[in-house]
């Protein structure tokens, strides 16, 4: 039986995420991701992103802190990547590359909770993959729920699940 270790698996991954870019963009990101720990990658080929307000996140996690948010999101969507930008308080799954496509039609009911979803023609800001927890430091965005293989990406009814319950607890809350 072949074993990866971790190292492997985000060599790989990084590698997969580079794979959106050709050769030029691809030195620009490892440069990037040295400098500023955060490289832009287009979205709409290899995958794309759903981006939720952290509100939508906390009415259901309750966090005290960045890592309780963080493990709320692992078990919500099953391990799937996320990152989070904490300036904006914003996260981001990452999804199939066809998900704003086939969603856009759900998506127009989350237009309303400020829920976007984002695919070609679109730029995101990448943690390099060993940035994996908030930095009060800084502030820099990281992987939330870090991506652990290549091309292992969120489901996107589980992402709909979560902004659904959100949605739920939100008008709960507005009622009481």
């Amino acid at each position: 039986m072949l074993v990866h270790t971790s190292s492997d698996r985000a060599l790989a991954t990084q590698q997969w995420l580079l794979s959106t870019l050709d050769e030029e963009g691809r030195s620009r990101s490892l440069t990037e991701w040295v400098e500023h720990r955060m490289a832009l990658l287009p979205l709409g080929t290899l995958f794309s992103a759903i981006r939720i307000p952290g509100r939508l996140v906390h009415v259901l996690a309750d966090p005290t802190e960045p890592a309780d948010a963080d493990a709320f999101l692992s078990d919500a969507l099953d391990g799937g990547p996320v990152i989070c930008d904490p300036n904006a308080i914003r996260y981001y799954a990452l999804v199939p590359a066809s998900t704003p496509e086939k969603w856009r039609e759900v998506a127009v009911g989350w237009r309303s909770l400020g829920v976007e979803l984002l695919g070609r023609g679109t730029v995101m800001g990448v943690p390099r993959m060993d940035v994996v927890e908030f930095d009060p430091r800084t502030y820099g965005s990281y992987w939330s729920v870090s991506m652990s293989s290549a091309a292992m990406l969120c489901e996107p009814r589980d992402v709909a699940r979560l902004i659904a319950a959100a949605s739920r607890q939100l008008a709960v809350e507005a009622d009481a």
